[in-house]
């Protein structure tokens, strides 16, 4: 093929600009060595060419640089700020941090946060894995059906486990009489919830990792004469280890600052989260608040330390001669797990549908009569649908804006060439926000964006600024997923445009574009629906025009209206379906298009 013809020495190794000296524009007439020779007019104009493309791209990158330190950078530096000054502005230095020490009650919350939470993620975990190995693992019938029934949380904002857990344990709930004196207000109420929204997010990285396996290893065990269970612990658990601790540390990091969850069913049972809303629309006190956020950063700070020191030590599980697993059928073994992964989908369905029979019920517990009052009465008439509809105008830019700034970012780290020292502060600004909570995020846009003095401070309580923390709150998972479909197209397409005087945005569009078309659909529907499911990023910076969805059920539930809180939440789940559906639509029809390569097609 023609693109692999190009010569060795092109542009793509090293800017032309560096081989190439440019002609003198003034100075004496005549070459300063009478020996040289001038340079060919098609060559200094391919030279000419490629560095005004390259300075193209050092522009672009500083533009996505300044952006990055603006919208994610910045909000965090004015949360450290703001620790540590008074409220008229003045200086209080640790003032604040020895306050909040000698605090009981907030001191209360941490242990709180941190025990629940540690909770959660030790029943979430082997849950989980059970479930990933039942899939990876096994022969059991319907694996596609069971994947996708455990992934339904992922369509609906937290709290809506919370909702369906008082629905069904509450004070008026239908199994209320067998709890006795058990209240499912507090603790408890939160660990089943985030048990609940968590599982998937465990699921998917424990399903990734079970399936790199290498079937020499148990081949070998097999011969050895090595039992089930010794198998289990010395090749299959250590195999999954890194899996494992990333898994861990994604639950803990959500359970300890999940905001939605213990604001529904915790009732007088404090956690960090809770706190910092109390302080900072309850007390307006925005110096405690950003303490309280700083002591939500160290826990997760701490597991993503641990989590990157595994990924150090971590060995590679599949090699050239690897073979992979297949699952020998086992009838014992096969009927026990399809047990067990038809009970977890039976649970999953019983969470999900309780929310949505009870947004149709009339009058809860006293008329089961079914009707759309909480619809027509609760959110048209009294005004909440709207917030709906923000919710849909916020997704839509957010699916719309970020795939592509996302993208673009990734493509210019990746496919271009120059400002190293840049390129490791757009990297460093593309992962940061895997490490700070929606909550603390949201609080660092307040004090970025209100001040007067800001410029962008006319961004503050509008849809715009709901955009932009959507796209920092999700831009880590984004931003991998974007770097990973870069990674797998060569960098001869770069270096045979650059031959051929092609200016790498044409590249971009006409190959680049066209090939990583379903990693940018995937980016543009993860946004989406987190955009229609997020609470803690946004929850302080909405307007009277603005209300969201998300936050209007929280609204909802605190006022006594837990109908139509479930009836809102029914809309984000079928809205959040209806989205996946059109995605998986739209993504075959443009495989059909440009994705024919992939199987060899002409």
């Amino acid at each position: 093929m023609s693109l692999t013809a190009a010569p060795a020495n092109t542009s793509a190794t090293m800017p032309a600009t560096d081989t190439i000296p440019a002609p003198a524009t003034s100075g004496p007439a005549g070459p300063a060595n009478p020996g040289a020779q001038p340079a060919p007019p098609a060559v200094v104009a391919t030279a000419v060419r490629a560095h005004w493309t390259d300075r193209l791209a050092h522009v672009l990158l500083a533009l996505a640089a300044l952006a990055l330190a603006c919208f994610v950078l910045a909000p965090i530096v004015m949360i450290l700020a703001k620790s540590v000054q008074n409220r008229d502005g003045s200086l209080a230095g640790i003032a604040h941090f020895r306050a909040y020490f000698e605090s009981p009650a907030l001191l209360r919350s941490v242990w709180n946060s941190l025990w629940v939470s540690a909770l959660a993620t030790c029943i979430t975990l082997p849950l989980a894995f059970s479930f990933a190995y039942a899939l990876t693992r096994s022969r059991i019938a319907c694996k596609g059906l069971l994947r996708n029934l455990a992934l339904i949380p992922l369509l609906a904002p937290s709290l809506l486990a919370a909702i369906s857990f008082i629905f069904w344990f509450g004070n008026q709930g239908l199994f209320k009489p067998w709890m006795g004196s058990t209240q499912i207000y507090g603790p408890l109420g939160i660990v089943a919830s985030l048990v609940f929204a968590t599982f998937p997010h465990a699921l998917m990285i424990l399903i990734t990792a079970l399936s790199l396996t290498d079937a020499r290893l148990y081949e070998a065990a097999d011969a050895l004469g090595t039992s089930t269970v010794r198998k289990f612990f010395t090749i299959t658990v250590p195999g999954a280890r890194y899996g494992l601790v990333s898994a861990a540390m994604v639950v803990f990091t959500y359970a300890i600052s999940d905001f939605g969850i213990p604001k529904v069913i915790g009732g007088n049972f404090h956690m960090l989260a809770t706190d910092i809303y109390k302080l900072v629309i309850g007390m307006q006190d925005f110096s405690q608040g950003a303490v309280v956020s700083l002591m939500l950063l160290v826990p997760v700070a701490v597991t993503y330390c641990v989590d990157a020191r595994v990924q150090r030590r971590q060995m590679a599980l599949m090699s050239a001669r690897s073979v992979p697993y297949v699952p020998r059928r086992s009838r014992r073994f096969d009927l026990a797990m399809a047990m067990f992964c038809w009970l977890m989908a039976a649970l999953m369905l019983a969470v999900m549908g309780m929310a949505i029979y009870a947004s149709f019920v009339k009058l809860w517990p006293y008329n089961f009569s079914l009707s759309l009052n909480h619809y027509r009465v609760g959110l048209v008439e009294g005004g909440v649908v709207d917030s709906y509809l923000n919710s849909l105008r916020m997704a839509g830019l957010a699916a719309v804006i970020g795939p592509v700034f996302i993208f673009a970012t990734a493509y210019l780290l990746e496919k271009t060439r120059g400002m190293d020292w840049l390129r490791s502060f757009v990297r460093l600004m593309a992962v940061l926000p895997m490490g700070v909570p929606g909550l603390v995020l949201g609080l660092g846009y307040i004090f970025f964006f209100v001040p007067q003095a800001n410029p962008m401070h006319g961004l503050y309580q509008t849809l715009g600024i709901l955009v932009l923390v959507t796209i920092v709150h999700y831009y880590a998972s984004c931003h991998l997923t974007a770097v990973t479909a870069l990674k797998q197209l060569d960098s001869e397409f770069e270096a045979v445009s650059a031959s051929l005087k092609v200016p790498f945005y044409k590249t971009f569009f006409k190959v680049t574009v066209p090939a990583c078309l379903p990693a940018i659909l995937e980016i543009s529907r993860y946004l989406f629906i987190n955009a229609m499911t997020t609470v803690s990023a946004v929850v302080f910076l909405y307007g009277a025009d603005t209300k969201l969805a998300s936050v209007e059920i929280v609204n909802l539930d605190e006022s006594g209206d837990i109908g139509p809180a479930a009836a809102m939440a029914t809309l984000v789940v079928l809205t959040s379906a209806f989205a996946c559906l059109l995605y998986y639509l739209l993504q075959r029809v443009l495989d059909c298009k440009t994705q024919a390569w992939r199987q060899g097609n002409d």
